[in-house]
C-alpha cells in the first residue's frame, strides 16, 4: 500500500468567500478589509491556477472540478474534508460540522472520475452523523498513514472519536487519538483539524508537537511516528499559524517525489528544516496568502488524493 498519489482532485471556486458558518472554530480565517467579494474570489481563482500550474508542470495528475453558483459553498475549494478516496476502491463520504459545507458533495464528480478510467468499489457514507451532530471530516481530521495502517486525529467539534474509531475498523487500521490545541484571544482552544498541525510522508513526519498540551499524549503520538520509521520533523506554534502544518507529499512524473505547501509556510520554515524535508524530496511551494486568510486552509486542505485502481 502506497502512502503517496500521483492522483489529486482539486475543486476550482466560483464564488470563494471567508465562510461565517465555520469561522465559529476556524481560529485561521480573516476578514479582509476594503475586499470585495469579487475581488476575494478572483485573487482565489489566480492562486488556484498557478498552484494547479505548478503541480502539473512536475508530471502530478491534476483532476480540476469547476464548483457551481449554486448551492452556495464558499469552502468548496478544500474537497478533502468531504471525500476520500481508497486503493480498494471505496470512497468515503464524510459529516460536514458547517451546514453549508454539506452541499459540497457532489455526485457527478464520482461520475467523472469514473469516466476517467478509476474504480469505485463501494461508497461508504457516514453523513447520517450530521443529524446527531457528529462530524469527522475526512482527511482534515484525519491524517492516514496507509502504508503503516495507522489514523492519526486531533479531537475537535469536527473529529468524533468513535467516528474515527469506526472508520479505523472500517480499514483495518490503529486510531492514535489525541487533542491539540491553539492559542487564540479566548486562550488554548482545540485545533479545528489535525492536518494543521502534522503531515505524515512516506519516510518522515512534519508535526508540532507543542500544540499536544498533555505530555503523555504527545509522548504516544511521536512513538507511533517513531516506530513506524519516520523521521520526525518539529515545527513551532508560530509556524503552524503560518500554515506550516498543512503541506502533502505527492508524486509526480518518472515517481518524483514532493512536499507540497504554500509559499507563506515555505517562508516560515528555517534552513534546518528545509534540508531535513529535502534530504526525502523536493519541495514544491506557490503563494496561496488570500485562500489561506479567508478560507484558513492551505495547500493540503485544497488537495483529495486519489488512490483508486485504474482501468
Amino acid at each position: 500500500m502506497s502512502q503517496i498519489t500521483n492522483s489529486v482532485l482539486m475543486i476550482r471556486p466560483v464564488a470563494f468567500r471567508m465562510n461565517e458558518q465555520t469561522a465559529v472554530n476556524n481560529y485561521y480565517q480573516k476578514v479582509l478589509e476594503n475586499t470585495t467579494p469579487a475581488t476575494v474570489n478572483a485573487k482565489a481563482q489566480q492562486e488556484f491556477d498557478a498552484f494547479v500550474d505548478k503541480l502539473r508542470s512536475v508530471g502530478v495528475n491534476v483532476i480540476v472540478v469547476d464548483d457551481t453558483l449554486e448551492p452556495n459553498t464558499p469552502d468548496s475549494i478544500f474537497p478533502n474534508n468531504w471525500i476520500s478516496f481508497h486503493d480498494n476502491g471505496d470512497v468515503v463520504l464524510y459529516p460536514m460540522f458547517a451546514e453549508n459545507r454539506r452541499q459540497e458533495r457532489r455526485e457527478d464528480i464520482l461520475d467523472m472520475l469514473e469516466e476517467k478510467g478509476f474504480k469505485i468499489e463501494n461508497i461508504i457514507d457516514y453523513t447520517s452523523a450530521e443529524e446527531d451532530n457528529i462530524f469527522l471530516e475526512g482527511t482534515g481530521s484525519m491524517i492516514l498513514d496507509r502504508e503503516n495502517e495507522k489514523v492519526y486525529a486531533a479531537l475537535s467539534p469536527r473529529a468524533d472519536e468513535e467516528l474515527i474509531i469506526e472508520f479505523c475498523e472500517e480499514f483495518f487500521s490503529d486510531p492514535v487519538i489525541f487533542e491539540a490545541y491553539q492559542d487564540t484571544p479566548d486562550g488554548r482552544k482545540l485545533i479545528y483539524h489535525t492536518n494543521v498541525m502534522m503531515c505524515v510522508a512516506d519516510e518522515f513526519a512534519v508535526i508540532c508537537a507543542d500544540c499536544i498540551d498533555d505530555k503523555q499524549e504527545r509522548k504516544i503520538v511521536l512513538d507511533h511516528l517513531k516506530k513506524s520509521g519516520k523521521e520526525i520533523i518539529y515545527i513551532t506554534e508560530d509556524q503552524v499559524n503560518n500554515f506550516a502544518g498543512n503541506m502533502l507529499q505527492v508524486l509526480g512524473a518518472d515517481n518524483k517525489k514532493y512536499l507540497v505547501m504554500s509559499t507563506q509556510a515555505y517562508n516560515s520554515l528555517n534552513k534546518g528544516q528545509i534540508q531535513a524535508i529535502e534530504k526525502h524530496c523536493e519541495i514544491l511551494h506557490s503563494s496561496l496568502d488570500t485562500i489561506e486568510a479567508c478560507g484558513g486552509g492551505s495547500a493540503r486542505c485544497m488537495l483529495a488524493e486519489i488512490f483508486l485502481p485504474q482501468e
